[in-house]
């Protein structure tokens, strides 16, 4: 089991900020989560950053220490961590192990990503590097086309419906309502998730997570100083990460991630726990049929089952495992290197009480689930109440 405690945690509001650069951005989801923990700038003693592309999107490369120096952590080591959309799951896990190795006490995990800098040909020009260069980008295939090839995969083996699909939609944004810092703070109507523009069948515009700009970060330590920082620290169970091949072409199932599989089970493992005893989960849900995908592979529901749990509404806030309450990537918004830490500032406040109108009843466990690619990545975090 893992010694490391999350004291503080900041993000900035998700959206299109035009009038702050990357830096900017950093340097506020930083400060915030700084203060919180009760320290300064100079007690951060490493910095890992996730970041997908910011020399494509801001022309900008060599961003750690860049980010570092201007949030006063001049001098430290910083570095940059890549997985495509899971790229600050992965510096959250860099910053785990270097505690755990006993390098360092207080460590910064962060995400930072702007994307509206480019035009949305360009934007999906830029993530499509994230895919297959030689099976899947050069031949034209975009991330919605690969995510509508895995939905029609689930539709044929179990017949999920796209009212299902639309269900996922439905419930992130009423959870994005009530989230403060989410792109889209509005509620739509199954109707208007059905009728909505066709981006690649059966995805439809409101199946597909947004172009966002946006950054979080979390402070860490030890255990056993958690409590010198903060009166209510958010214990790290489980840190797991697992690889599957990049293109879909040399996978054996399209209905599942078997990175997914392979990371949560290890990290059920590594926590002593099972699925039962997870109370709130933050899932990849960059479309639609990825979270009905997602609750399947961590074993919330059995194969094919995930899409009546949300129709049931087994996934809501109330029931029986409350899914993306803070809007998911699809209504909370989706800047891909900031994602995966900005799950865990989520998970946080849901698990000291502080998520508002969106709060789980007195939650114990909470699950991050950040996916890479189509699955070529997968992080799985695990974080308890004190």
């Amino acid at each position: 089991m893992i010694n490391v405690s999350i004291v503080g945690a900041g993000q900035t509001k998700f959206g299109r900020h035009d009038n702050y650069d990357l830096r900017e951005l950093f340097v506020m989801a930083a400060h915030e989560a700084i203060e919180e923990a009760g320290i300064t700038p100079k007690d951060v003693e490493a910095a890992f950053i996730g970041n997908l592309s910011a020399d494509q999107f801001n022309r900008q490369t060599h961003i750690a220490p860049l980010m570092a120096d201007f949030a006063g952590m001049k001098g430290i080591p910083a570095t940059k961590c890549e997985a495509a959309c899971a790229s600050s799951a992965t510096a959250l896990r860099a910053a785990i192990l270097a505690i755990e190795s006993g390098q360092h006490d207080v460590v910064m995990a962060a995400g930072v990503e702007k994307m509206t800098d480019l035009t949305t040909p360009g934007v999906i020009e830029t993530l499509a590097m994230a895919a297959d260069q030689i099976f899947e980008a050069q031949p034209g295939i975009t991330f919605p086309g690969i995510f509508a090839i895995l939905a029609v995969a689930h539709m044929a083996k179990y017949g999920t419906t796209k009212e299902q699909l639309a269900a996922v939609a439905v419930k992130n944004h009423a959870n994005g309502v009530h989230n403060p810092l989410a792109q889209y703070q509005m509620e739509i109507t199954l109707e208007k998730a059905l009728s909505s523009r066709m981006v690649a069948w059966p995805l439809g515009l409101f199946d597909c997570s947004p172009i966002t700009d946006g950054a979080a970060a979390v402070v860490l330590t030890k255990n056993k100083k958690a409590r010198k920082f903060t009166d209510a620290p958010v214990k790290i169970l489980a840190s797991e990460q697992a690889n599957d091949t990049m293109n879909l072409c040399d996978r054996t199932d399209l209905t599942s991630l078997y990175a997914a599989r392979t990371a949560a089970y290890r990290a059920y493992k590594q926590a002593r726990i099972n699925p039962d005893y997870v109370d709130v989960a933050e899932v990849h849900d960059c479309f639609t049929i990825a979270e009905i995908i997602a609750t399947e592979d961590l074993g919330f529901f059995k194969p094919g089952k995930g899409g009546a749990a949300v129709e049931e509404g087994v996934t809501q806030i109330d029931g029986e495992v409350a899914i993306n309450t803070s809007g998911g990537l699809k209504a909370k918004g989706h800047p891909v290197g900031a994602t995966g830490v900005a799950q865990i500032v989520e998970l946080y406040h849901q698990l000291r009480n502080e998520a508002g109108k969106r709060q789980v009843k007195s939650p114990n466990v909470g699950l991050a689930h950040n996916v890479g690619g189509t699955g070529a990545t997968c992080v799985i975090h695990i974080c308890e109440r004190w």
